[in-house]
Protein backbone atom coordinates (compact mmCIF):
# COMPACT_ATOMS: atom_id res chain seq x y z
CA UNK A 1 0.00 0.00 0.00
CA UNK A 2 3.08 2.63 -0.17
CA UNK A 3 1.62 4.42 -3.13
CA UNK A 4 -1.82 4.66 -1.58
CA UNK A 5 -0.01 5.67 1.75
CA UNK A 6 2.26 8.73 -0.17
CA UNK A 7 -0.91 9.94 -1.73
CA UNK A 8 -2.88 9.89 1.77
CA UNK A 9 0.19 11.57 3.30
CA UNK A 10 0.38 14.44 -0.06
CA UNK A 11 -3.21 15.32 0.53
CA UNK A 12 -3.19 15.52 3.92
CA UNK A 13 -0.34 17.57 4.22
CA UNK A 14 -0.99 20.12 1.08
CA UNK A 15 -5.08 20.10 2.67
CA UNK A 16 -4.10 20.70 6.49
CA UNK A 17 -1.68 23.56 4.89
CA UNK A 18 -4.30 25.19 2.50
CA UNK A 19 -7.53 24.82 4.89
CA UNK A 20 -9.39 28.44 4.70
CA UNK A 21 -10.07 28.25 8.60
CA UNK A 22 -7.07 28.90 10.85
CA UNK A 23 -5.36 26.36 12.23
CA UNK A 24 -3.50 27.77 15.52
CA UNK A 25 -0.63 24.60 15.84
CA UNK A 26 0.33 25.27 11.91
CA UNK A 27 0.73 28.83 11.69
CA UNK A 28 3.79 29.05 10.67
CA UNK A 29 3.60 27.07 7.55
CA UNK A 30 -0.09 27.92 6.43
CA UNK A 31 -0.67 28.83 3.18
CA UNK A 32 -4.64 30.02 3.31
CA UNK A 33 -4.17 31.46 0.07
CA UNK A 34 -3.55 27.75 -1.71
CA UNK A 35 -7.81 26.98 -0.73
CA UNK A 36 -8.64 30.33 -3.53
CA UNK A 37 -6.14 29.35 -6.06
CA UNK A 38 -5.98 25.58 -5.94
CA UNK A 39 -9.72 25.07 -6.17
CA UNK A 40 -11.69 23.98 -9.15
CA UNK A 41 -13.30 26.83 -10.83
CA UNK A 42 -15.43 26.34 -14.01
CA UNK A 43 -14.26 30.26 -15.13
CA UNK A 44 -11.10 30.25 -13.76
CA UNK A 45 -10.21 27.13 -15.99
CA UNK A 46 -12.49 28.05 -19.25
CA UNK A 47 -11.63 31.62 -19.20
CA UNK A 48 -8.53 32.28 -17.71
CA UNK A 49 -6.95 28.72 -18.74
CA UNK A 50 -5.83 27.77 -15.33
CA UNK A 51 -6.31 23.74 -16.42
CA UNK A 52 -4.41 22.72 -13.24
CA UNK A 53 -7.54 23.64 -10.98
CA UNK A 54 -8.68 20.16 -13.23
CA UNK A 55 -6.32 18.27 -10.75
CA UNK A 56 -5.19 20.99 -7.87
CA UNK A 57 -8.36 20.72 -6.12
CA UNK A 58 -8.20 17.10 -5.38
CA UNK A 59 -5.17 18.04 -3.09
CA UNK A 60 -6.92 20.11 -0.82
CA UNK A 61 -9.73 20.09 1.26
CA UNK A 62 -12.54 22.13 3.22
CA UNK A 63 -12.08 21.31 6.82
CA UNK A 64 -11.32 18.19 9.09
CA UNK A 65 -13.66 16.29 8.61
CA UNK A 66 -13.88 16.51 4.94
CA UNK A 67 -9.89 15.23 4.79
CA UNK A 68 -10.58 12.51 7.71
CA UNK A 69 -13.56 10.99 5.56
CA UNK A 70 -11.77 10.61 2.14
CA UNK A 71 -8.71 9.69 3.10
CA UNK A 72 -9.96 7.13 5.35
CA UNK A 73 -11.96 5.50 2.66
CA UNK A 74 -9.30 5.64 0.59
CA UNK A 75 -7.03 4.10 2.79
CA UNK A 76 -9.38 0.78 3.22
CA UNK A 77 -9.85 0.54 -0.37
CA UNK A 78 -6.57 2.33 -2.19
CA UNK A 79 -4.42 -0.86 -1.26
CA UNK A 80 -6.67 -3.60 -2.65
CA UNK A 81 -6.81 -1.41 -6.13
CA UNK A 82 -2.82 -0.87 -5.84
CA UNK A 83 -2.42 -4.26 -5.47
CA UNK A 84 -4.51 -5.38 -8.27
CA UNK A 85 -3.22 -2.84 -10.86
CA UNK A 86 0.27 -4.49 -9.70
CA UNK A 87 -1.10 -7.83 -11.29
CA UNK A 88 -2.59 -6.74 -14.41
CA UNK A 89 0.60 -4.66 -14.91
CA UNK A 90 3.21 -6.41 -13.35
CA UNK A 91 6.26 -4.03 -14.20
CA UNK A 92 4.25 -0.65 -13.87
CA UNK A 93 1.12 -1.37 -11.84
CA UNK A 94 2.05 1.44 -9.19
CA UNK A 95 2.62 4.39 -12.24
CA UNK A 96 -0.88 2.67 -13.51
CA UNK A 97 -2.34 3.11 -10.25
CA UNK A 98 -1.04 6.45 -9.56
CA UNK A 99 -2.47 7.71 -13.34
CA UNK A 100 -5.60 6.20 -12.52
CA UNK A 101 -5.93 8.23 -9.40
CA UNK A 102 -5.08 11.47 -10.71
CA UNK A 103 -7.05 11.11 -13.88
CA UNK A 104 -9.81 10.11 -11.68
CA UNK A 105 -9.72 13.53 -9.96
CA UNK A 106 -9.68 15.31 -13.46
CA UNK A 107 -12.53 13.10 -15.12
CA UNK A 108 -14.63 13.32 -12.03
CA UNK A 109 -14.98 16.91 -12.77
CA UNK A 110 -15.41 17.20 -16.27
CA UNK A 111 -19.48 17.40 -16.07
CA UNK A 112 -19.15 20.01 -13.69
CA UNK A 113 -17.03 21.92 -15.86
CA UNK A 114 -19.34 21.79 -18.52
CA UNK A 115 -22.20 22.96 -16.67
CA UNK A 116 -20.63 25.48 -15.00
CA UNK A 117 -17.74 27.06 -17.38
CA UNK A 118 -19.57 30.47 -17.47
CA UNK A 119 -20.32 30.48 -13.21
CA UNK A 120 -18.12 32.43 -11.17
CA UNK A 121 -19.92 31.46 -8.14
CA UNK A 122 -19.45 27.38 -8.60
CA UNK A 123 -16.31 25.73 -6.42
CA UNK A 124 -15.42 22.35 -5.62
CA UNK A 125 -12.43 21.30 -3.26
CA UNK A 126 -11.94 17.67 -2.23
CA UNK A 127 -10.31 14.19 -3.45
CA UNK A 128 -14.24 12.52 -3.42
CA UNK A 129 -14.16 11.73 -7.04
CA UNK A 130 -10.93 9.88 -6.95
CA UNK A 131 -12.07 8.11 -4.21
CA UNK A 132 -15.13 7.33 -5.55
CA UNK A 133 -13.42 5.88 -8.65
CA UNK A 134 -11.15 3.53 -6.03
CA UNK A 135 -13.64 2.29 -4.31
CA UNK A 136 -15.77 1.39 -7.70
CA UNK A 137 -12.32 -0.50 -9.08
CA UNK A 138 -12.49 -2.23 -5.56
CA UNK A 139 -15.94 -2.92 -6.19
CA UNK A 140 -15.02 -4.49 -9.45
CA UNK A 141 -12.40 -6.60 -8.38
CA UNK A 142 -14.14 -7.56 -4.80
CA UNK A 143 -18.05 -7.84 -5.62
CA UNK A 144 -19.22 -10.00 -2.78
CA UNK A 145 -17.18 -8.09 -0.13
CA UNK A 146 -19.06 -6.87 2.29
CA UNK A 147 -19.54 -2.91 2.89
CA UNK A 148 -20.08 -1.04 6.43
CA UNK A 149 -21.77 2.27 5.94
CA UNK A 150 -20.61 5.21 8.49
CA UNK A 151 -22.58 4.65 11.63
CA UNK A 152 -24.93 1.48 10.27
CA UNK A 153 -23.31 -1.76 11.85
CA UNK A 154 -25.03 -3.61 8.71
CA UNK A 155 -22.73 -5.11 5.89
CA UNK A 156 -24.29 -4.68 1.91
CA UNK A 157 -22.86 -6.47 -0.50
CA UNK A 158 -20.22 -4.61 -2.64
CA UNK A 159 -22.33 -4.42 -5.77
CA UNK A 160 -25.42 -3.56 -4.81
CA UNK A 161 -24.48 -1.03 -2.50
CA UNK A 162 -22.40 0.67 -6.03
CA UNK A 163 -25.94 0.10 -7.57
CA UNK A 164 -27.00 2.24 -4.22
CA UNK A 165 -24.49 4.38 -4.34
CA UNK A 166 -25.17 6.31 -7.93
CA UNK A 167 -29.14 6.27 -7.41
CA UNK A 168 -28.38 8.35 -4.89
CA UNK A 169 -25.48 10.19 -6.30
CA UNK A 170 -27.20 10.65 -9.39
CA UNK A 171 -30.50 11.83 -7.42
CA UNK A 172 -28.77 14.06 -5.41
CA UNK A 173 -27.17 15.84 -8.20
CA UNK A 174 -30.29 16.11 -9.40
CA UNK A 175 -31.85 17.79 -6.62
CA UNK A 176 -29.06 20.10 -5.69
CA UNK A 177 -30.28 19.52 -1.77
CA UNK A 178 -26.78 20.38 -0.67
CA UNK A 179 -23.13 21.75 -1.09
CA UNK A 180 -21.84 17.86 -1.97
CA UNK A 181 -19.91 17.16 -5.17
CA UNK A 182 -22.05 14.35 -6.19
CA UNK A 183 -21.64 14.43 -9.92
CA UNK A 184 -18.01 13.93 -9.10
CA UNK A 185 -18.97 11.54 -7.24
CA UNK A 186 -20.86 9.47 -9.69
CA UNK A 187 -18.80 10.49 -12.71
CA UNK A 188 -15.68 9.32 -10.08
CA UNK A 189 -17.37 5.78 -9.69
CA UNK A 190 -18.06 5.32 -13.83
CA UNK A 191 -14.43 6.06 -14.62
CA UNK A 192 -12.72 3.96 -11.68
CA UNK A 193 -15.55 0.97 -12.51
CA UNK A 194 -15.04 1.49 -16.26
CA UNK A 195 -11.12 2.13 -16.83
CA UNK A 196 -9.83 -1.44 -15.20
CA UNK A 197 -12.62 -2.73 -18.01
CA UNK A 198 -11.16 -1.34 -21.09
CA UNK A 199 -7.46 -1.77 -20.18
CA UNK A 200 -8.01 -5.94 -19.47
CA UNK A 201 -11.87 -6.27 -20.23
CA UNK A 202 -11.73 -9.94 -18.48
CA UNK A 203 -12.29 -8.26 -15.47
CA UNK A 204 -16.09 -7.67 -16.38
CA UNK A 205 -16.69 -11.54 -17.01
CA UNK A 206 -14.84 -12.11 -13.72
CA UNK A 207 -16.87 -9.28 -11.56
CA UNK A 208 -20.25 -11.25 -13.25
CA UNK A 209 -18.72 -14.51 -12.28
CA UNK A 210 -17.77 -14.14 -8.74
CA UNK A 211 -21.54 -12.56 -8.56
CA UNK A 212 -23.37 -15.06 -10.13
CA UNK A 213 -21.62 -17.67 -8.21
CA UNK A 214 -22.90 -16.05 -4.78
CA UNK A 215 -26.51 -16.18 -6.40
Amino acid sequence: MILTYVIIAITSITSIIAFPEQVRSIDSIRRPEWFEKYLFNGLSVVKYKEYYRMISYGFIHANWMHLFFNMLTLYFFGGVVEQVFGMIFPRFGGLMYVLFYIVAIGVSTIHDLIIHKNHSYYNAVGASGAVSAVLFAAILFMPNSKLYLFFIPIPITAWIFGILYLIYSAYMAKKQMDNIGHNAHFWGAVFGFVFPIIIKPQLLLLFFEQILIKI
